[in-house]
């Protein structure tokens, strides 16, 4: 199975958050499954880095989010133009353009979001939680 991380869902994953549902842990944690991060998750992680909304026990978010990677072998999604002009016709439902941006890539990718967001539930996407 192939699945997009939303950024929350990232972060509660690698510090091992209780907020992460069964299901969500599972799927992530089965080394059968693809489990994409995308550029967007790490553009969100950045800005929230550099005001200081994210404090990380590592010396750089690259190393930090490197291990992570590494350690569970995400694979990256990179943001494509047909994802930004996915994203541009899509119903102004969920206001965050984070957010927007995950659901274009699921859109054109065909990929499920593992996401506790239920307002990704207004697209047509697939939403696992």
């Amino acid at each position: 199975m192939n699945c997009l991380l939303d950024t929350s869902t990232f972060l509660w994953y690698v510090s091992a958050q209780t907020e992460l549902s069964p299901q969500a842990r599972s799927i992530i944690g089965d080394s059968r499954n693809s489990v994409y991060l995308s550029f967007v998750s790490i553009w969100e992680l950045s800005i929230k880095y550099r005001i200081g909304k994210l404090e990380l026990a590592a010396d750089s978010l690259s190393d930090w989010l490197d291990s992570h990677r590494e350690t569970n072998s995400f694979r990256l999604l990179e943001i494509k133009v047909t994802h930004l002009l996915q994203y541009a016709d899509l119903p102004l439902v969920h206001r965050d353009p984070f957010d927007g941006l995950l659901i274009a890539q699921s859109q054109v990718e065909n990929i499920p979001v593992i996401t506790s967001d239920s307002t990704f539930d207004q697209y047509a996407i697939q939403r696992v939680w």
